[in-house]
């Protein structure tokens, strides 16, 4: 099933942004620049990683997001690292469960979760080398 990226961002602020830390009680953006938002700021590329992945093991889209989003990400330091993550300050790194179940159930995809699943966090998860460009 086809979805425009406008049709997933509705979906995504429907889902996710009811959720955010950074969502204020009015419902509305409490980011300072709401445009900074990495989940909508990259959301083109995320869509394109998450679609080109098949896979039932988290750690391969986290790679992809990192390789094929955060590398290009003005955050990301040339070593790979990201204060922004580090601080847990990027929706799209602290949200990317939620996003990769919103837009594979809205383009008909299904991603297989073993049965410890609701236990798995970003931040519970085994952390990843950094992934460091021009390597």
């Amino acid at each position: 099933m086809e979805r425009s990226l406008a049709e997933l961002e509705e979906i995504l602020r429907g889902r996710i942004c009811r959720v955010c830390s950074d969502t204020r009680e009015d419902g509305s953006c409490g980011l300072e620049e709401p445009r900074d938002c990495a989940i909508f700021r990259y959301l083109p590329e995320v869509a394109r990683a998450i679609q080109a992945t098949e896979s039932d093991d988290v750690g391969d889209y986290i790679r992809a997001i990192r390789s094929q989003v955060c590398s290009t990400c003005y955050q990301q330091a040339a070593d790979g690292s990201c204060e922004m993550r580090q601080q847990v300050r990027c929706a799209l790194d602290a949200y990317l469960i939620l996003i990769i179940d919103a837009i594979e159930e809205a383009t008909g995809r299904t991603f297989e979760r073993p049965a410890q699943e609701s236990a798995w966090t970003p931040q519970t998860l085994t952390p990843l080398p950094v992934i460091q460009q021009g390597h």
